[in-house]
């Protein structure tokens, strides 16, 4: 059942890109988008796509001005962007198609993106999909944690297939831009290698150190522990369910990741005695971390 519109309105900073909006999945990204674009154009329309409780929390955060939980009400739409996890988005995107009778733009904000471009190239001719990756996110998921700044100063992958037309991946690159990312423009094979390193290894590696760790000290032990690994184990509280849809689809480069990190682990583990392989690992790492510290934009 759509929801009224009843959000107050102020004066837009510039034209907007797209007049209307839809966003399937209002999560901590689906819903950070909706809070810019408001912010950023409050006369846009926003569609928002999700379960009734969580389209009643986003009316009564100001984030969305329509919100139903089934695809009709995005009949209207310039853009649609798939928020959901990344099956999800691909189930989705096979059934837009039915419901986008008017040219639109399709993107995502998946951290992986060969299959869903695979899939997006069914879609009929007045559907052009770009596919997208706010590199932008938090520890904890959802929409209460949504905030309109979440992608400020933080890049926005576009990742085209070649002869997607111009026009829409300017127009997104306009609209990332407009609410405070950098877009760049990169191959999606490309994507799904630099992003297994620069995310998924993360992820995965907190996870395991954490675990390892808590069962090896108890809660007991815990109340020692130092900044250190809490600032390690960040990501730790992470929710599990997107990151299974990220592993199964792009297994392939996270793999090759998971061997990297294991051998220089295994390396440590054999010059334990000697510590050779210590000063060599950690004198590389320091090294890489000032690039790190140097070149981020958070």
């Amino acid at each position: 059942m759509d929801l009224p519109v009843i959000q107050p309105r102020r004066a837009d900073l510039g034209p907007p890109v797209f007049p209307t909006i839809g966003i399937v999945g209002l999560g901590l990204i689906g819903g950070s988008i909706a809070l810019a674009a408001r912010d950023r154009w409050p006369s846009t329309l926003v569609i928002g796509v999700d379960r009734a409780d969580v389209l009643e929390t986003a009316m009564r955060m100001h984030a969305i001005d329509v919100g139903a939980s089934d695809l009709n009400v995005l009949a209207g739409a310039d853009v649609v962007i798939l928020a959901a996890p990344v099956k999800q988005n691909v189930a989705l995107l096979a059934q837009l198609a039915e419901y986008l009778e008017r040219p639109a733009v399709v993107t995502d904000t998946g951290s992986t993106k060969r299959e869903i471009l695979a899939a997006a190239a069914v879609l009929p001719e007045r559907l052009t999909f770009v596919g997208g990756h706010p590199l932008g996110g938090a520890a904890v998921g959802g929409l209460a944690h949504a905030r309109p700044d979440l992608f400020r100063k933080r890049p926005w992958i576009l990742t085209p297939e070649p002869g997607t037309s111009a026009t829409a991946v300017d127009a997104l690159s306009s609209f990332v831009a407009a609410l405070g990312s950098t877009p760049s423009v990169m191959p999606a094979d490309e994507h799904d290698r630099v992003l297994a390193f620069l995310s998924h290894l993360p992820q995965l590696t907190a996870g395991a150190l954490m675990g390892v760790v808590g069962k090896a000290v108890g809660a007991d032990g815990l109340a020692l522990a130092g900044r250190g690994l809490i600032d390690t184990t960040r990501l730790a509280s992470s929710p599990s369910g997107i990151w299974r849809d990220i592993t199964a689809s792009n297994a392939d480069q996270i793999g090759p990741a998971l061997d990297a990190l294991i051998a220089v682990l295994q390396s440590l583990r054999d010059d334990l005695p000697a510590a050779g392989r210590l000063e060599e690992v950690f004198a590389d790492a320091a090294a890489w971390r000032e690039q790190l510290t140097t070149r981020s934009t958070l």
